[in-house]
């Protein structure tokens, strides 16, 4: 397994994140839960990412069940803080202090640990001021309860602004995580740019577009059964944005790339999201441990010019590059 430093900070993470969204909790069976876990730990993976809404708090006690008995110093454990959790009532979701304080309390319990070394804001939130956020946050760091500070799916004007905070705080902002894949690069055009001159490193999310990037799904056929598109629990409302004849036929035309480098479909794009300079872990989430074995043979690989330009030649009309997609969602999304 490589390992790489979050950013600029000293904390040093697997370059391949085991993430439990959509998955602990929700669609497999905690004993497949368990088992991916444990595989995680034998292939070297170290980083373990979730967030108190995944499966509504469930993930995260999957999680804190399945590494129970590892030694807390050898992990580096992510969760995040933001979307409803509980009933949803008012105070239920947000950045708010009293949600925040009362939200990562309640993490550490589900977690089974004292602290998490790297606490995320999962999304901006325009209702609540941003200096209440960032001085509940160093708060959260300075009663020990988290090491280091990120945020998920920020813009960049906004990350900007919380750095700053958090340099007046002198607390330690280090991470973004971001959705970021062959076909989904909205980050490009600013969020990287901006982190790379912060000293932030980004924690990416999905980078085999929620399975497309397989080549699993083909065009003008219905979806494998049992797949994430079949799936209302696992994620079927996302991948349909993939699931179009145009973007499925383009993929299957990666597989000769993808056979030229030795690399299966999925190492292929796992390996393609490592090269950029500012990413320090891609996150991949598995139902069976073969998955996880899959997936982490893309650590270490570098993939030379030839096959980033052929890459590049291939899924070019089909790529989102524009960075207003990342955005704060409406309170009524929330609800």
């Amino acid at each position: 397994m490589e390992i790489r430093n979050l950013g600029k900070s000293g904390l040093k993470i697997s370059a391949i994140a085991y993430g439990n969204w959509l998955t602990h909790g929700s669609q497999v069976e905690e004993d497949a839960a368990t088992a991916c876990v444990r595989q995680a730990l034998d292939e070297g993976i170290t980083t373990f990412d979730t967030a108190d809404v995944y499966a509504n708090t469930a993930a995260e006690s999957v999680l804190g069940r399945a590494l129970k008995g590892e030694r807390r110093e050898g992990l580096e454990i992510f969760t995040k803080v933001y979307w409803p959790t509980g009933p949803g009532k008012h105070n239920d979701h947000g950045l708010s202090r009293k949600h925040i304080m009362e939200s990562i309390n309640g993490s550490l319990t589900r977690l089974g640990t004292d602290y998490v070394d790297l606490y995320q804001a999962h999304r901006y939130d325009d209702e609540t001021p941003l200096e209440e956020t960032m001085e509940a946050f160093a708060d959260v760091v300075r009663q020990g309860k988290a090491l280091y500070i990120g945020v998920s799916e920020w813009r960049a004007e906004d990350i900007r602004r919380a750095h700053a905070l958090a340099r007046e705080l002198r607390i330690p902002l280090v991470s973004s995580q971001p959705q970021y894949s062959m076909l989904w690069r909205v980050i490009e055009a600013e969020v990287v740019p901006t982190c790379e001159e912060l000293g932030i490193g980004q924690i990416v999310w999905s980078p085999i577009a929620q399975g497309v990037l397989t080549g699993k799904y083909l065009p003008g056929q219905a979806p494998p059964a049992g797949s994430r598109a079949t799936d209302d629990k696992g994620g079927a409302n996302m991948i349909s944005r993939w699931l179009q004849d145009d973007v499925l036929e383009r993929v299957q035309q990666l597989k000769p790339i993808a056979e030229e480098a030795g690399l299966t479909m999925a190492q292929l794009a796992v390996a393609w999201v490592l090269q950029n300079d500012n990413v320090s872990a891609a996150i991949i989430g598995a139902s069976r441990p073969e998955q996880v074995t899959d997936n982490v043979k893309a650590a270490g690989v570098r993939l030379d010019e030839a096959t980033m330009k052929a890459i590049d030649e291939v899924v070019d009309p089909i790529v989102e590059r524009d960075p207003s997609q990342t955005r704060t969602p409406r309170r009524s999304e929330l609800l």
